[in-house]
């Protein structure tokens, strides 16, 4: 999986489109979709930093990211795209 680097995302939306580009496929095991959703959380925060208008909302797609990365973790979530 190529990482998106995190000096060429500085928009909420610049966000969004390079990870959802970069996310396992449907059938990837749940490391794989751990290890994305821990990614996802560090790129994200950053954002929030950096996109100051969209700083709250950033800041929730970090907080739901590293929620679902957890759940994986712990065997408490479904599916890793629920």
């Amino acid at each position: 999986m190529a990482e998106v680097s995190v000096p060429q995302v500085r928009t909420l939306m610049q966000a969004h489109n390079a990870l959802v580009a970069e996310r396992p496929g449907l059938q990837a095991p749940a490391a794989a979709w751990r290890a994305y959703y821990l990614r996802s959380a560090r790129v994200y925060a950053e954002v929030a930093e950096i996109d100051r208008g969209h700083h709250h909302e950033a800041l929730y797609w970090a907080d739901r990211e590293r929620r679902k990365a957890e759940e994986l973790r712990s065997g408490r979530g479904g599916t890793p795209v629920s």
